[in-house]
């Protein structure tokens, strides 16, 4: 007969949004008459920019034609592609990062979920808290976690790193030295950010005990501050410790198109010397046939004058719909913080509701949906997040409804 792995029988409950998702539907079931507002999941709403349309309009054309048509992608990506993000992601800023160190992808989830893959099951992992579930719910499955105790929502051998109020919502160096350290700037859930000196320390602190930093970058087309990195790159000594995750999702809207990459610099060695940047190759021509050629080219034309100048009005208008969260929640008197570099406002529960019973409060009385913190882990309990990823009207709807509750 048959085995399962296991360690997928140690994943509590079930997956965050999917649960979110069903209080949602039954709800709208019992209320068919009331109109719910998501500003819970973090997914765009506006289309794609018209230069990312036209650039997929020819491509398909390009797939009509024998002379044009594309089969599989090269491993790495197409270089035209590859180019485009080290010129414009990387060289622009300074940073020394080569075409084939980048590997594309179908975005930075299922990328951030697999690169556990090529270390081994011994190693500890330090998480922020909270943080973005994949992270350890793709440890626990490659059996890395421990055991999970329910009552107080931690795994026994995950180091966890509390970002609070009290410290900015920025992690701090834990006391135990873990062997991968995961960290998300700006931050998925909390909206907050590290400045240069700040990441520096994580850069110099990984080097020092030999840790390699897993570094996603998903949401750095938000930050407005100038004193904030883009790229953990653009600090000394990151080559040798570093692996940066990137993805088309949330600053060209490619959440249903797909497309994202990893770096690896050819720097980046285990203390016997293996080059992860090689192990990651070999996964990645093993285990992933390419993202499609018309998807690649559209992510090119992300890179073009036209759509750089396109992406970054979608970026302001989200970025306005923040602002207006954020104020109107710190004008009720609510704590509040992100919306500044990131396109997420991250709240505390009044009247010392949990997570869940404002999730639930907020649903029936103001038929907004949000997103509990608790969800993101332990310290996230008594927190919860909003997203500016709703229309302009949808946001000015949401947030009178919470003015009226």
């Amino acid at each position: 007969m048959f085995k399962i792995n296991d360690n997928y029988l140690k994943l509590p409950g079930s997956y965050l949004f999917s649960t979110i998702a069903k209080k949602v539907n039954v709800y709208k079931t019992e209320h068919p008459d009331r109109q719910v507002i998501s500003l819970g999941i973090g997914d765009v709403t506006q289309p794609l920019a018209p230069a990312i349309i036209d650039r997929l309009h020819t491509a398909v054309d390009e797939m009509a034609d024998a002379r044009t048509f594309k089969g599989y992608a090269p491993d790495l990506g197409y270089e035209f592609l590859r180019t485009a993000i080290v010129e414009q992601d990387y060289k622009a800023r300074g940073v020394d990062i080569a075409a084939d160190e980048i590997f594309i992808s179908d975005g930075a989830k299922s990328d951030s979920a697999n690169i556990q893959e090529i270390f081994s099951a011994d190693n500890r992992i330090a998480v922020c808290d909270p943080v973005y579930p994949v992270y350890v719910d793709s440890n626990v499955m490659a059996g890395r976690t421990g055991i999970y105790d329910p009552e107080t929502g931690l795994w026994s051998d995950v180091i966890y790193m509390p970002c609070q109020a009290e410290n900015g919502f920025a992690p701090e160096f834990p006391q135990e030295e873990p062997d991968l350290i995961y960290l998300c700037f700006p931050n998925n859930p909390t909206g907050a950010m590290i400045n240069r000196a700040q990441l520096q320390e994580w850069v110099d602190y990984a080097n020092r005990i030999g840790a390699v930093i897993i570094y996603d970058a998903a949401y750095e087309a938000y930050i407005s501050e100038t004193d904030v990195p883009h790229t953990i790159y653009e600090c000394e000594g990151a080559r040798t410790c570093a692996i940066e995750l990137r993805s088309f999702s949330k600053n060209a809207g490619f959440t249903g198109t797909r497309l994202g990459f990893t770096v690896i610099p050819k720097d980046l060695k285990s203390s016997e010397g293996v080059a992860l940047h090689s192990l990651w190759a070999r996964r990645h021509g093993t285990k992933f046939n390419g993202a499609p050629y018309i998807v690649q080219a559209a992510g090119a034309a992300v890179y073009t004058e036209e759509g750089r100048k396109q992406t970054e009005e979608q970026i302001a208008y989200y970025m306005k719909n923040a602002g207006i969260i954020k104020e109107a929640l710190a004008e009720l008197g609510y704590t509040v913080s992100g919306g500044v570099n990131a396109p997420y406002i991250w709240l505390k529960t009044p009247k010392e509701m949990t997570s869940w019973e404002f999730f639930d409060y907020l649903l029936e009385n103001a038929n907004v949906v949000g997103t509990p913190g608790s969800g993101f882990g332990p310290s996230g309990e008594g927190y919860f997040r909003l997203t500016a990823f709703g229309s302009y009207e949808n946001t000015l709807t949401a947030v009178e409804r919470i003015r009226n509750i």
